[in-house]
Parts: structure tokens; sequence; C-alpha cells
């Protein structure tokens, strides 16, 4: 089915585009699930010293508190687009939530057990998320994929911003300390399970049905061209929050303001997440957004690795706007590089299966590499390099094709 076709068949099958009151419970829905998708994990890093120092781990233990969500992300990605063919997409959405919400939830037992569970849990449910909330955004809105994933993407980096802003201060008021600070975004997910609940009423199978054939991507070059692009993009997010307010307290900087310095670099991603896919959807390709966003990383690191107090700032804001250049990105590569929805489930699941389980190094090898040589040096020239491989890899996912074509 091509694009025009199955555009078609949207417009005149899709309840959740019939009427403006649909569409607006949809869109709240979508943003609402947004919310839930970081800032459980973004939450973490700064708090993660006083995790390690309470539950008496080791810097590399620590890093499993990041590790962790990502290998579920990784196992549960390429199921994902299985379980919403047979659930319908709607349903498995509300599953999702409902495993964010019980995980953050678990988290809060005074149990290294529980710690480590909650944060397994919370990872599979943000996996069915990730996975199918692009392909519901190709499928309920074709024509408004750029702008819808831009604001999927800025509701979701927004929290992540804040979660890392206030996690100190909150623990520090809290009578439950980390643990009351880490349990509160149950509250999102719980609000956004009842938000989400109006769409379990419709499942779209018929429509996903007509599109559920064999997709290609995992014998795609193109399909593993973006796989990596989502890989190294979140090999750098994922250990950036893990560790920058480490390596700013051991360089003096309060816990607090290390935090604080995390979610600027997330607020400036802010606006890039929302700017980028919109741009991306317009261009004929995305080559020079690429680019964009590798010499932002590149000037980032340089100047985080001069260990500078004064340069942290200027050196988080690229940092920050790289991410969520490169985020932006991944996601519209699901949408600008298939056909159709069900393709695009499918190589979400594929790029978010693999390209996790490379993320999911990041943080571990940051503890380790710290470990060993007891400076964050290394570490940081390993993030430079896979900002250089991002740039190879985005170069060929960048280009107007779509998989399957010749």
């Amino acid at each position: 089915m091509n694009n025009a076709t199955e555009t078609k068949f949207q417009q005149n099958t899709d309840p959740a585009a019939s009427t403006g009151v649909k569409a607006a419970v949809l869109l709240l829905g979508i943003v609402m699930i947004a919310t839930t998708l970081r800032s459980p994990i973004t939450a973490v890093g700064p708090l993660i010293e006083t995790i390690r120092s309470d539950m008496g781990m080791s810097h590399t233990l620590a890093g499993l508190l990041t590790t962790f969500p990502l290998l579920a992300f990784a196992v549960i990605s390429p199921l994902a687009p299985k379980i919403s063919r047979s659930w319908g997409m709607e349903r498995t959405l509300f599953l999702g939530v409902f495993a964010v919400t019980a995980g953050v939830l678990l988290r809060f037992i005074p149990s290294l057990a529980a710690l480590f569970a909650g944060t397994i849990l919370l990872g599979v449910g943000i996996a069915l998320s990730n996975v199918l909330l692009p392909s519901l955004i190709k499928r309920d809105f074709p024509l408004r994929t750029g702008v819808m994933t831009g604001i999927y993407s800025v509701s979701m980096n927004i929290f992540a911003a804040v979660a890392s802003g206030i996690s100190v201060p909150v623990a520090s008021h809290l009578h439950s300390g980390w643990r009351g600070s880490l349990v509160m975004w149950g509250i999102f997910s719980a609000i956004a399970m009842l938000v989400w609940l109006p769409q379990l009423r419709s499942r779209h199978q018929a429509g996903e049905a007509q599109v559920s054939g064999k997709s290609g991507v995992w014998g795609s070059k193109l399909a593993w061209q973006v796989t990596i692009v989502m890989g190294l993009q979140s090999f750098v997010f994922y250990s950036v929050v893990a560790w920058l307010p480490e390596i700013l307290t051991e360089r003096g900087m309060s816990p607090s303001t290390a935090g604080w310095m995390l979610s600027l670099l997330q607020l400036f991603s802010v606006p890039v997440t929302f700017i980028v896919p919109v741009l991306a959807a317009k261009f004929k390709n995305q080559r020079l957004l690429v680019f964009l966003t590798f010499l932002c990383f590149m000037i980032g690191f340089s100047l985080l690795m001069t260990g500078v107090a004064a340069l942290v700032p200027a050196a988080v804001i690229p940092i920050g706007m790289a991410t969520g250049s490169a985020f932006g990105l991944a996601t519209m590569f699901f949408v600008l590089r298939t056909h159709h929805s069900q393709q695009a489930a499918e190589l979400s699941g594929m790029a978010q299966s693999i390209g996790y389980l490379l993320a999911a190094v990041g943080p571990l090898l940051f503890g380790f590499v710290h470990d060993v040589t007891g400076s964050w040096t290394v570490a940081i020239i390993l993030l430079m390099a896979a900002g250089i491989i991002y740039m190879l890899a985005g170069w060929g996912a960048g280009s107007n094709r779509y998989i399957g074509d010749k």
C-alpha cells in the first residue's frame, strides 16, 4: 500500500480524525504518554550518587539503573508491533503506561531488588510507547507528521528536563528522600492512563490488517542506517543523563547545580525537538540537519572535556540542542523512510531493539571507565567517536528513499 492509498484509507475510516473533539482527546493522550517516556529515567541521574551511597553500590552497579531500562527497550521493542497487531495499538499503549506506573511505584519499596525490578518494569512500559507512538502518529495524522512528532518530542523532553532539575531539591524536602522524588513521576503516568481510556474503545484492527504484511526492514541497508542513528543518539543521551551530574560534582559543582546543568541541557533540546521534525518533513532530504547535529555534538563535548567550570553552560547547550535534534530526526526517519504505519512500527521496533541494545552499553561503560581510570576524559572521547559514526550513518538515513524501494 502506498502513502497516498494509506492516507485516503485513514481519512475515510479513522474515527479519531472524524471530529475535532476526538482528535483533541487523542492529541492530549499522546502528549500525556510522552510525559512518561523519559522523566522516570532522567530523574535518576542527579540522584545517582545519593542512591549509590544509600544502597552501597559501586559506580558500575549504579550505572545499571540507567542500563536496565535500555535493555528492556532492546528486548521489548521488536515485540511491540506483534502485540499491537493482536491487542490493538490503543490497548498496547495503555498496557505500556500501566507498566510505567507500576514500575515507578515499585521503586519506592526500600529494597535493592525492588529498585531494579521497578526500573526494568518501567523500561518495558516505555519501550511499548516508544515503538508505537510514531506509528500511531503516521496512521492517525498522516498529513501532519512533522508537527505531531514535534509536539510529542517536546512534551517528552520538557518533562525530562524538569525531572532532572527538581529531583535533588524535591528529595531534600521529602522525608522519603530520593525514593519520594522518584515515585512522584507515577502521578503523571497515572493521569496518562486516565486520559488514554477513551481510546480503548477502538482498536483499528481492520486498517492495520491491510498493511500487516512483510515489511522487509531487517534486510534493508537503509533500515540499518536508521537503526545505527537511533542507537548512537541514545548511547550519547543516556550516557550524559546518567553521568553528567557526577562528572560536574567531581569537578567541584554542588549536586543541585549539577542537576540544573543537566536540566539546562534538556531545556535547550526542547525547541529543537519541535523545530527539527517540522523541518525534516519539509526538506527533500535531511542530510543538512544530520550534519548540524553532528557539529553541535563536537562543539559541546570539546568544551566539556576542557574541565573549565565557566564553560559548562556553553558545553551543555549545544549538547542539548544536538540530543534534541538527533532524537527528532531518528523518530522522523521511522515515518519518512517507510510506506505505511505498520512498516513504520516494524522499523521503529527494529531500530529501538538494536539501537537501545547499543545504547545500554553507554552508562555501564561510563561507570566502568571511571572506576578503572579515575577520569571522565576517555569516556567523553568515546562520545565524540559515537558522534562521528552517527554522522556517517545519518548521511545514509537522511537520503530521500523508502525501505523496500529499488
